[in-house]
């Protein structure tokens, strides 16, 4: 009994113990910012990071809308102000911002010497995980790299060729999609441009090829050269180039083009407008500085013609790569580069925690479901997760898909990402004011390639010795 009656109060004792426990509130364990150390973790800082961009593409407005929402549910103390800018303003403003000390967190566009130079341009490897290289398809995150140190993430790699329309081409018997496959040579072309130049009904001239000439750029003569061996005006460790006989040839084939009448006469003064409406038109057969976005492009035309919004002939658009010199062996080489984000400070540096949350913005604009740029664009995906996520939603024709995936593997890397800032500044200096009022002279017959090449020559000693 003595026992029982022991057990009886020791079982008593335990109920009190527990019921007091179940009825106890249970406190929440103090946050702390590093797990053990017994310091309260501080809230996130509220913090905005400014992002200049472009319209990418059509629908690029709603994209970056959709990203810096999906952004705003992970981190809501991050306010993200961007603004789109426009192509033919855009550029400008940002210099003038640039050279105040005062550029965007985020800036969309292609890395450059001259944005190094000013030291406002961020190094970004310190916050690149294993996880995001990786993600990376081979050779797309160096295309936005100088001397190997990482100034942005691509969100796109730019194709540059040059672009047929069907009909006229299977009119003159050519054989376009072996070209997607093979690649041609300027030999090639040649021949082929004969069939191409013709009389229309109309009274017109049909050419076999139309690029613009009026000093806004100089894609033509680069996507010539790179087709010869000779990638830039300098070589990748700065070395003046061109004074090299590689030159002379493509001035000759540019000058051949001329007085055959494969490009218009009037090539000096045509716009990039004007020479998209002559290809629209059927005036030409081949437009050069041609983007696989064309395919879309032409689609949205198409759709309009049909609706009676625009007038004029439906095209189907062929994809070609740029034709390259006897000499070189293979596809021919693709005129590229990486355009994405780029990370700049301010003068008024507001220290490491921003620059942070700046790369972790960047990386929610360039991840996975920021392929959409390239789906839209008909570009090959730079990375694995966006490739995985618009898997066989691709807006590309698909013979037109294997043409750009064949240009892309055949990519050559502007030297501007491996020589020095200084020397990038003087080369781009010797592009405007020497290259340019050459190549303008030539497609114009002021000037023969021999002349034209001792200029080019002479002043390039000159000014990038």
């Amino acid at each position: 009994m003595k026992f029982t009656r022991w057990l009886a109060l020791m079982m008593a004792v335990v109920f009190v113990l527990v019921t007091a426990a179940c009825g106890k509130k249970e406190e929440t364990p103090p946050q702390t910012g590093n797990a053990g150390n017994g310091q309260q973790q501080e809230a996130p800082k509220p913090d905005t990071v400014v992002v200049w961009t472009y319209p990418v593409h059509a629908k690029y407005a709603d994209d970056i809308k959709e990203l810096v929402a999906d952004f705003n549910k992970q981190y809501p103390h991050i306010t993200v102000e961007y603004e789109v800018l426009s192509w033919a303003e855009g550029p400008k403003k940002f210099d003038v911002a640039l050279n105040a000390g005062n550029p965007p967190d985020l800036y969309f566009g292609a890395v450059g010497g001259q944005y190094v130079n000013t030291g406002l341009a961020v190094e970004i490897d310190q916050f690149l995980t294993q996880e995001i290289k990786d993600d990376f398809l081979p050779g797309t995150l160096e295309s936005m790299q100088i001397n190997g140190k990482q100034y942005g993430l691509p969100l796109y790699q730019s194709l540059w060729g040059w672009g047929g329309n069907k009909r006229i081409l299977e009119e003159a018997g050519v054989d376009w999609k072996k070209i997607q496959e093979q690649g041609w040579t300027w030999n090639e072309f040649l021949e082929i441009a004969k069939k191409l130049n013709k009389k229309l009904p109309n009274g017109a001239q049909q050419y076999a090829l139309v690029t613009d000439g009026n000093g806004a750029n100089l894609d033509f003569i680069d996507m010539l050269t790179r087709n010869i061996g000779l990638v830039d005006s300098v070589d990748e460790k700065g070395n003046f180039i061109w004074n090299d006989n590689r030159i002379l040839e493509t001035l000759k084939f540019i000058d051949t083009l001329r007085k055959e009448g494969f490009i218009p006469k009037e090539t000096a003064a045509i716009s990039a407008q004007k020479r998209t409406d002559m290809f629209y038109a059927g005036e030409a057969a081949i437009i050069s500085k041609a983007i696989p976005y064309y395919d879309v492009m032409i689609a949205n035309r198409n759709k309009d013609i049909d609706a009676g919004k625009v007038q004029g002939e439906k095209i189907e658009y062929v994809q070609l790569p740029v034709p390259h010199h006897e000499s070189l062996q293979g596809y021919g080489k693709t005129m590229g580069a990486g355009e994405g984000y780029m990370m700049f400070r301010q003068k008024n540096d507001k220290g490491e925690q921003h620059l942070k949350n700046v790369f972790l913005v960047m990386e929610a604009l360039s991840g996975a479901k920021a392929g959409n740029s390239a789906n839209e664009l008909c570009l090959p995906f730079v990375r694995k997760s966006q490739a995985k996520l618009f898997e066989g939603k691709s807006l590309a024709n698909p013979q037109n898909l294997v043409a750009s995936q064949k240009m892309r593997e055949n990519v050559v890397k502007p030297v501007t990402l491996s020589i020095d800032p200084d020397k990038a500044a003087k080369l781009k200096q010797y592009r405007e004011q020497v290259i340019k009022p050459v190549f303008q002279a030539l497609v114009a017959g002021e000037k023969t390639p021999e002349q034209a090449f001792e200029e080019l020559k002479t002043k390039g000693e000159q000014m990038l010795k």
